[in-house]
């Protein structure tokens, strides 16, 4: 689709809403232009160009995690997360398809690929016969030959991506390993953590080109371009976004949602968080709408919350009480992101001292920050009220770490003059990386308001 057809159909919803009210001359608003992905096939290759750098790190992680052989099973229609990093990230419909790495104790990793069918494409990773033999018989055979003293399986752990494998596929695993073998299983859940929160530098790039659509998406979702004040739904722009993501040939991993603040609404909340505005609710002259989107692109997630107001009749600009809301967030994000962060800081002394800077200077404020990347929730040390302080999940003894991609998720509450002191809360969500000197975002944070005239 050119970039004019694709302008064209986002316009369509638009255009069926104007279709009722007065022609009125207004200023052109300029529309951002998409950032361009590589085509399909292109993005494959990109990414198995990434898989052969990765597959050099396994080795080392292996040992550092003192596992000597590492199982991942892909099951049709029940995808393993971790398949499309460890393996080409193409369709695999074998029934079940396993990818095994073992250290023999040199320099150099086994890896092996027990599929359906033969595969030309896994032949340039893994050791992949046109005659592939059953597991039955080549999983025995491996552990009979390298007798590893621990074989991680994708299970055991805390979150989705590391606990994946199905009781039926390790049950038929640890049989095939013997009395003595099954002893030896131990999970995975550490080494795919390392695994997927290390970035290599070729990453980088395709990235931020991700975030930059995203930014590009949610921008004109929240403009004239999408709603009409006293008209437009919540739903209707959700929708919007829906078509724009299958135009643009990305997808999303999570509803996008909107929030709408405005004078006397009662403050609705759903988990400690103001609650998600029901689609059916009418965007409005003076609110503050919110929007939380997100995109999936080469093999990236991307989370992304950004502020609009949408102006009444007679006004030019946000009111001032907004502008000061919006600084004190923004200074939230100076803290998290500069002041505390570096590679191997604690993440609970993160918080702890973002949380008492914010004390100091009298801001109302939440962090919930986390890992980003391969995943939209990823794996990796979370700057996060609900885990920095809590052992039991392993959170407060974790580390930054250099490279990792992080979302910088955050609020404040800040109360308002021109709504006669009534709270307001400025959320914002940004992609960053970590650098000696603290998180660098992809792209520009969000200083002044999106204006809905």
């Amino acid at each position: 689709m050119t970039s004019r057809s694709l302008l064209l159909a986002l316009a369509i919803p638009v255009l069926a809403m104007a279709q009722d009210r007065p022609m009125r001359r207004t200023a052109p608003v300029r529309t951002p232009e998409l950032p361009t992905l590589p085509p399909w096939s292109q993005q494959i290759a990109i990414r198995e160009g990434w898989l052969n750098k990765r597959h050099a790190m396994l080795l080392d992680m292996m040992r550092r995690h003192d596992i000597q052989m590492w199982i991942v099973v892909n099951e049709e229609f029940h995808d393993d997360p971790v398949t499309q990093y460890i393996a080409p990230p193409r369709p695999y419909t074998g029934n079940r398809d396993f990818f095994i790495f073992v250290d023999t104790g040199g320099t150099t990793l086994k890896r092996v690929a027990v599929t359906g069918y033969s595969e030309d494409n896994l032949k340039r990773w893994f050791e992949s016969p046109d005659e592939p033999k059953p597991i039955n018989i080549v999983l025995p055979e491996l552990y009979d030959r390298f007798r590893p003293k621990r074989v991680a399986m994708n299970y055991g752990g805390r979150r989705g991506v590391t606990r994946s494998l199905t009781r039926d596929t390790y049950v038929d695993l640890v049989n095939q390993l013997g009395p003595e073998g099954q002893q030896r299983v131990v999970s995975a859940a550490d080494l795919i953590e390392e695994y997927l929160d290390t970035r290599i530098p070729e990453e980088m790039e395709y990235y931020t080109k991700v975030v930059h659509l995203t930014e590009v998406l949610a921008r004109r979702a929240l403009s004239n371009e999408v709603i009409v004040p006293g008209k437009t739904r919540v739903g209707d722009v959700r929708n919007w976004l829906y078509d724009a993501l299958g135009a643009a040939g990305v997808r999303t991993w999570f509803q996008p949602d909107l929030r709408v603040q405005r004078v006397g609404m009662g403050k609705a909340t759903s988990r400690g968080f103001l609650a998600v505005a029901p689609e059916s609710t009418t965007i409005q002259r003076g609110d503050v709408v919110h929007l939380d989107f997100g995109v999936t692109a080469m093999g990236f997630d991307t989370d992304w919350q950004k502020m609009a107001y949408v102006l009444k009749p007679g006004e030019r600009d946000v009111p001032a009480g907004l502008k000061a809301a919006m600084k004190n967030t923004n200074t939230l994000q100076d803290v998290v992101m500069k002041k505390y962060s570096r590679p191997g800081a604690l993440v609970s002394d993160v918080y702890d001292s973002t949380m008492a800077e914010m004390k100091r200077l009298g801001i109302t404020a939440q962090v919930y920050s986390h890992p980003i990347g391969a995943q939209g929730h990823g794996l990796g040390a979370a700057i996060d009220f609900r885990s920095a302080q809590r052992p039991e999940l392993g959170a407060s003894g974790k580390r930054l770490r250099k490279g990792s991609y992080i979302s910088i998720e955050l609020n404040t509450r800040t109360p308002v003059p021109e709504w006669g002191g009534q709270e307001v809360f400025v959320m914002m969500e940004d992609d960053a990386h970590l650098t000696d000197d603290g998180w660098v975002f992809h792209r520009p944070r969000q200083e002044a308001w999106y204006l809905i005239r």
